[in-house]
């Protein structure tokens, strides 16, 4: 048996089909009662049709109207349904323009966002990452199952609201993420549950974003091996971070607040920060050995360059810290670069790029 408070477009459908059998039949009966007077019009159907619609849409010609008693408490019938008419139409109207608005708070319209973070899931871990991600204006999707937490992000990222977009979606919904843009996307951060439910969510995922990269961190370290070979980009174990941290501020201090300052964002122009920056075929260092360039990013920018990302044949990346040798600068790579916020303002418009990792579609 169809229960027809579950299925809203059948109620919807029924509701009309009933009102237009209704009017149908006033129509047929107001025929009936005006043929026996021989002052009506309304004897035929283009009469009658025509006199319903005028007194429903309230324009009252008045060309054409019922003669008999009978036929007149008819068209009293059609004047009262006239105010359920308009009633209706604008009830569906705000109905209409209150989906819209609501579907669009929870992000069901999706976004058009590239080379952007998705979060998934909402907690103060991932506040933490997005303040640093809009520290340096880095666009987020951030995927919640509360509906509460859209209202305590836009509190609290009031000045960054372009560059946050959150979706309402049960988390095990992977269809949804296309309106997170996923294929555009340069990681995808899974954040939520327990490191079990974790590796199974990017399991899952991986089955419909094969080529998507993930991330994750770790309670237990020892996982690490069991999600990269799940297909996970990189994972993070909280408490290596922290005991490396810690252990360093112990016995070599200066070290750590250096360590700490440069995986921040520099916060004004004298600030430090370690930047990876993209280089692209427009890029004057192009072909260039790493050598040359070492020395003039210092030269011109008083800026150290450490490190250089290249990827192989299958395009799989690698860090080569430090490199000596030989090694020519080609497009695709990423330069790391320690350097302030003065010299990265230079820096970024000479590659003419952002900083961090942009997707293979965007290099």
């Amino acid at each position: 048996m169809i229960n027809l408070s579950k299925n809203k477009a059948l109620r919807i459908g029924l509701q009309y089909f009933a009102g237009i059998v209704v009017y149908l039949l006033l129509v047929m009966l107001l025929i009936e009662v005006e043929s026996d007077s021989n002052q009506s019009a309304l004897t035929n159907y283009g009469n009658a049709i025509w006199y319903s619609l005028v007194t429903l849409t309230t324009v009252g010609y008045g060309d054409i109207f019922p003669a008999t008693l009978y036929g007149r408490a008819i068209g009293f019938v059609f004047i009262l349904s006239s105010l359920a008419f308009y009633g209706l139409i604008i009830g569906q109207f705000t109905m209409l323009m209150t989906t819209i608005k609501e579907n669009r708070r929870l992000g069901l319209g999706g976004t058009s966002f590239m080379d952007h973070a998705i979060i998934i899931g909402w907690n103060d871990f991932s506040k933490l990452v997005v303040d640093q991600l809009m520290g340096v204006k880095k666009r987020v999707v951030i995927v919640i199952d509360n509906k509460a937490d859209i209202e305590n992000i836009q509190e609290r990222y009031p000045n960054n609201i372009h560059n946050i977009f959150t979706l309402f979606s049960d988390l095990s919904n992977f269809d949804l993420l296309e309106k997170a843009n996923i294929h555009d996307a340069s990681i995808i951060f899974v954040n939520h549950g327990s490191d079990t439910d974790k590796l199974v969510y990017i399991l899952n995922a991986k089955k419909v974003y094969p080529e998507a990269e993930f991330m994750v961190t770790l309670d237990n370290g020892d996982l690490k091996g069991t999600f990269l070979n799940a297909g996970v980009s990189n994972t993070i174990s909280k408490f290596e971070i922290s005991s490396k941290l810690l252990a360093s501020y112990i016995f070599e201090p200066d070290v750590a607040v250096y360590s700490e300052s440069i995986m921040s964002y520099a916060k004004s122009d004298s600030d430090y920060d370690m930047k990876q920056l993209l280089v692209t075929k427009t890029n004057p260092f192009v072909g260039h050995a790493y050598q040359e360039v070492f020395f003039e990013m210092k030269k011109r920018y008083n800026s150290i360059l450490i490190g250089i990302t290249k990827r192989d044949k299958y395009g799989k990346k690698k860090l080569i810290k430090n490199p000596h040798g030989e090694i020519k600068i080609a497009s695709g790579d990423y330069l790391l670069i320690i350097l302030n916020g003065k010299a990265f303002k230079l820096i970024s418009k000479l590659f003419g790029v952002e900083e961090g990792y942009i997707t293979n579609r965007s290099s």
